[in-house]
């Protein structure tokens, strides 16, 4: 997939250029192609992320808890090998930064991490924070309140930062959404369970 967005840019590029053109469409077309290179590594950078997700996913889905000891057993093992397998793939594109752009980053990364560090402490809390950054980040009409310094410290980063910090909130509100799904059914089972156990008492 990501040869063939290469080599699509490339082909674009070649037939761009005409005789006596000259340097600058052999620099447009290098630059081009350099681009496509670097988006497409980008690309497998986010599809590695969701793979990890998705095994993950599945691993703490409540699915789990209705097979077998044996199937889960294996499921388990299946899911750990792909996990395995995947993280032996490294991709990496460094983002070139001025130094105000790093501390942004530095002071964006941080905001989120304390309020991943508390997520226990408050579940609800966390997540209408990390909501509010997250409404920071886009440019659709939030659902509720932005958090304006947020704002004001991702706008200093560089725009591949930008993604990737808009991403990683993306990521922390679905895992958030499916640990309230659990917790909501697993409640919902409790009070089954309880239900015929007062109606024989009575």
């Amino acid at each position: 997939m990501a040869q063939a967005r290469i080599s699509a840019k490339a082909n674009e590029g070649a037939q761009q250029q005409q005789p006596g053109a000259g340097g600058q469409l052999r620099g447009r077309f290098y630059r081009s192609t350099v681009e496509a290179f670097r988006d497409a590594a980008s690309a497998m950078e986010q599809e590695k992320e969701i793979l990890l997700e998705m095994i993950h996913n599945i691993q703490n889905s409540q699915d789990m808890r209705h097979i077998s000891e044996g199937e889960r057993e294996e499921l388990n093992l299946t899911a750990n090998r792909l996990m395995g397998r995947t993280l032996t793939v490294e991709v990496s594109v460094e983002t070139i930064r001025n130094a105000q752009q790093q501390e942004s980053l530095l002071h964006a990364t941080k905001m989120i991490d304390e309020i991943v560090n508390k997520l226990l402490d408050d579940l609800e809390d966390a997540k209408i924070r990390l909501m509010s950054l997250y409404g920071a980040c886009t440019s659709d009409v939030p659902a509720g309140p932005i958090d304006q310094k947020f704002q004001s410290v991702v706008i200093g980063c560089a725009i591949e930062d930008q993604k990737k910090i808009k991403r990683r909130l993306e990521t922390l509100l679905r895992n958030l959404e499916n640990s309230e799904k659990s917790i909501t059914l697993l409640e919902h089972q409790k009070s089954t369970v309880r239900q015929p156990c007062n109606s024989k008492q009575d």
